[in-house]
């Protein structure tokens, strides 16, 4: 608040002016005055000349606002008032001093309350401008991971049918094998495991025998008719489709083992 510290600063030269301010224009000369007791009474000393140094950038510590000031003042003749009787000469230009100090400082509030309102609001924008700013980055940065792991997921599919492609041939042996732990799967994997099948092979029907076609017929109608009616006790139904689709296997693998010369 450079403009309030500068209209604060016009006040004190106004109390600092005063001919009662003589006492508390410079540090209280503790050793001059054998004031022996007076840091057994006072815990944090202060004066008009040390406030106009922090104020200036003199000092160590500098004021970050108008509201610092105004308490170092306050501190000034609460001090004084502290340390001397009542009846003391500085006692009573410290209790003067400070209704004055008030006084000009009530109607100075205002404009401080003001300005720290708009501060507020400011830093209140700003905070509302950085989440805004971070969810957009959050969410920029789900959608361009999520890109990446889709373009990931395209390469390996085109790297997972390239290496199919250039697959070597399998033998009699390998199939069999192949068929035989077909049987021994899970439904839900025996499930996949048919799904990579349906991807690969094109029905032909026009190429199946009577006897296939009319298998297959059968079993479509039975199970659908188990689809139509799910009952309690009824067999399950994945466990009926694996030891058909096994024993298919089987006998296929059979027929091409016996066609071997």
């Amino acid at each position: 608040m450079p403009d309030l510290m500068r209209q604060l600063g016009v006040i004190l030269r106004e109390i600092t002016d005063d001919n009662d301010a003589w006492p508390f224009r410079e540090p209280v000369d503790v050793v001059g005055l054998h004031l022996h007791d007076y840091y057994k009474i006072i815990t944090k000393a202060m004066d008009f000349s040390t406030i106009q140094n922090k104020m200036e950038g003199k000092d160590v510590t500098t004021y970050k606002n108008v509201r610092e000031i105004y308490a170092d003042v306050r501190l000034i003749f609460a001090n004084a008032m502290k340390y001397n009787d009542d009846e003391n000469i500085v006692h009573l230009l410290a209790k003067s001093l400070l209704e004055k100090f008030e006084e000009k400082w009530r109607q100075f509030l205002p404009k401080v309350e003001s300005e720290e309102k708009r501060q507020k609001e400011e830093e209140s924008k700003g905070v509302l401008a950085s989440n805004t700013s971070r969810e957009a980055a959050i969410a920029k940065l789900a959608k361009d991971t999520d890109d990446e792991l889709n373009q990931i997921n395209k390469q390996l599919e085109e790297l997972r049918k390239m290496l199919v492609h250039r697959c070597r041939k399998m033998t009699t042996d390998e199939k069999r094998k192949l068929g035989a732990g077909l049987c021994h799967l899970s439904p839900d994997d025996l499930n996949k495991a048919l799904e990579i099948v349906a991807q690969e092979v094109d029905l032909d029907m026009d190429a199946q025998s009577e006897t296939t076609l009319w298998r297959l017929k059968f079993f479509v109608r039975e199970a659908l008719e188990r689809q139509a009616n799910v009952a309690s006790g009824k067999m399950d139904e994945n466990a009926k489709r694996k030891r058909e689709i096994c024993n298919a296997l089987a006998k296929t693998a059979s027929k091409r083992i016996k066609k071997q010369p």
